[in-house]
């Protein structure tokens, strides 16, 4: 009697497991492979260079370019009131994408695309270069 219980029992549970995975409903923003990239953080200073219309990261063991978007440009008008003269650099804590450039275009090898600001320092970097005339 105890093992035609423990049968029955069993399979009940069995039964029923197998049917809440039916009834699942799929979640309605599922991301895609391409979406699921997560942003990293990023520390580091920034440059931007007016003429050439270009911006620049570099950290301890990177530099990589700065795709121009709006969030960018967000960053580049933050950073102005820092800079002392056009070629301060600033250091700033952001979150990114990085994606290799693409084939045939100038410029350095991998392209950060900035997702958030996190942080811009008030002062220029300590190691920033100056040329005087």
């Amino acid at each position: 009697m105890k093992n035609i219980i423990i049968v029955f029992v069993l399979s009940v549970v069995l039964y029923s497991c197998k049917n809440s995975e039916k009834e699942m409903p799929v979640p309605e923003n599922t991301l895609t492979e391409t979406e699921a990239v997560e942003a990293k953080v990023y520390r580091g200073d920034f440059i931007y260079v007016v003429d050439k219309d270009a911006a620049v990261i570099t950290g301890n063991n990177f530099i990589y370019g700065v795709h121009l978007d709006d969030k960018a440009k967000e960053l580049i008008d933050k950073v102005k009131p820092a800079k002392k003269v056009e070629t301060d650099m600033v250091p700033i804590v952001i979150k990114g994408i990085l994606n290799p450039k693409q084939e045939g275009a100038e410029g350095w090898d991998n392209i950060l695309t900035v997702t958030e600001i996190i942080e811009v320092s008030d002062t220029p970097s300590s190691n920033g270069i100056n040329i005087e005339n």
